[in-house]
């Protein structure tokens, strides 16, 4: 960790959730608030997965400040796997959290793998209660495995051309009726394995180039 991550825990559901806060660089203040979801807890997945970091870090990069937790089950979260409905309930905890820490801010959620569904579902519970996220991006999204919720159009979906674990035409099935396009990463397998900078640079222009098209709309 550097000296912009501090480790937390705070009180969840099932028992002490543990977590990090990533903060932007050299002072500067938020400009929003990133909530970052690991993969399956039951395969290994944590907080400090290698494609959970790079999507942290690429907030960082956008001047947000960047939370996760680990799953309850892992490290020194308490709690047994809950199969997606216990984490997202986790998942909206700590938005509230970040929230009051930080007032007024947009939020932004993503997910990798197992993640994206918990991610998929917490943005749609937010919607329905009136407080929608400025945006969403799922990396290696779990379609196919799990039920994943509808999302908007405008949702950043990143996947690997060689991913067996969840394969590219199961997400482009699930994508294509919601009109949602996928960015994928030639030669790239579920975990990215030497694609890492493709996530990040990726997801740092894909979302720059969402807030220039809010400001500056085509003509329709």
């Amino acid at each position: 960790m550097n000296k912009n991550t501090k480790h937390f825990t705070m009180q969840g559901n099932a028992g002490l959730m543990e977590g990090l806060i990533d903060l932007p660089l050299d002072g500067r203040k938020p400009r929003g608030i990133a909530l970052v979801a690991h993969p399956h807890p039951l395969y290994g997945g944590t907080m400090e997965n290698k494609v959970t970091q790079t999507l942290a870090r690429a907030f960082v990069a956008l001047d947000y400040a960047v939370a996760r937790i680990n799953f309850r089950g892992v490290g020194q979260s308490e709690g047994e796997h809950d199969r997606g409905h216990g984490e997202t309930d986790d998942m909206e905890l700590l938005y509230r959290h970040m929230v009051e820490k930080f007032p007024g801010l947009p939020v932004a959620l993503a997910g990798f793998s197992f993640g994206t569904y918990v991610q998929s579902q917490l943005a749609q519970r937010l919607a329905a209660a009136g407080t929608p996220v400025e945006g969403l991006v799922l990396v290696g999204a779990a379609a196919g495995k799990w039920q994943m919720a509808d999302i908007a159009p405008n949702t950043i979906l990143v996947h690997g051309e060689n991913d067996d674990t969840i394969p590219l035409q199961a997400v482009l099935d699930w994508a294509r009726p919601q009109d949602v396009p996928v960015l994928v990463i030639p030669g790239a397998d579920h975990f990215f394995h030497r694609k890492l900078n493709h996530i990040k640079s990726w997801v740092i222009a894909l979302w720059l180039g969402r807030a220039q098209q809010r400001d500056d709309p085509e003509d329709a």
